[in-house]
């Protein structure tokens, strides 16, 4: 992480989040009995790295891997030469057509994926997508991915506890059941208000990482500014799961803005250009 704002607001946010975690692991082994505690520690350690394993597959299983010839061998290049300026790996590379211009990463620093929608690659011209690749191989240098995996792991698994909580403390039916459903749901919100926080802020971030990068935030200004316009009227056809992950999320919706992963594109427009 290059920005030490981040580091703080990391610091404040992963304590509330280690306090939710050992609520988790103290309910297990109140449950289970102090002798299950290599179970509950298990659990705790494996359910996030299943859950990671899971949104990479599920982000990227239609996506293709990104010819090194012809069209695609300029970003291939800029995404070798910006790997190595940012000091990290260069990732893999996939396209896939998403029905807007998009772009996102996901895995982790050595290991991670860069993925470019065919609609991105039509839309900018080569300074702006230098700008877009940059802002995604911050998101791997920075190990955003990983730290949105974990938050939302300790928000099920919280959500988890609630549900449990509440059934075990009363009689159990059909109404016990819904209500027990919507205090999981509220308690996974409550984790995930933390969680949404910092992503935003990671944006930011991310922004400022690749400005640096590339010299200028001009490019990435103009990127953002052309995607903004050319997801008007389009649908995109990538999961919501995975909106949170690109870099631009066109969903407008009220419930939306409230749990945004990304502050307002204005805005990131107006820092990379003041």
């Amino acid at each position: 992480m290059t920005d030490f704002g981040l580091k703080v607001r990391m610091a404040i946010v992963g304590s509330i989040l280690f306090a939710f975690y050992m609520l988790v692991g103290a309910f297990g082994l109140a449950v289970l009995g102090p002798g299950a505690w290599p179970l509950v520690l298990l659990g705790l350690l494996v359910l996030p790295v299943i859950q990671y394993k899971i949104g990479v597959w599920s982000a990227t299983r239609r996506a293709e891997p990104m010819p090194e010839e012809g069209q695609y061998a300029a970003i291939h290049r800029m995404t070798e030469s910006l790997s190595r300026d940012m000091g990290i790996e260069k990732p893999k590379l996939l396209v896939m057509d998403m029905g807007v211009p998009n772009a996102f990463a996901t895995g982790r620093k050595g290991n991670g994926v860069v993925v470019v929608s065919t609609e991105l690659i039509r839309h900018l011209q080569r300074d702006e997508l230098e700008g877009v690749v940059a802002h995604e191989l911050a998101h791997i240098k920075n190990r955003d991915v990983l730290a949105m995996v974990v938050g939302s792991s300790i928000a099920m698994m919280v959500g988890w506890v609630a549900y449990m909580v509440y059934i075990m403390s009363n009689e159990r039916g059909f109404g016990s059941i819904i209500v027990g459903m919507v205090l999981s749901n509220l308690a996974q919100m409550l984790v995930m208000v933390f969680v949404l926080a910092i992503s935003r802020y990671r944006e930011y971030v991310a922004d400022d990482d690749a400005r640096q990068a590339i010299g200028s935030g001009d490019p990435l200004a103009r990127a953002l500014e052309k995607i903004s316009r050319g997801a008007e009227g389009r649908e995109s056809v990538v999961d919501d799961s995975v909106s949170a992950l690109c870099i631009f999320n066109s969903n407008k919706s009220v419930l939306a803005q409230l749990f945004a992963t990304h502050p307002p594109t204005e805005k990131r427009i107006q820092k990379l250009r003041g």
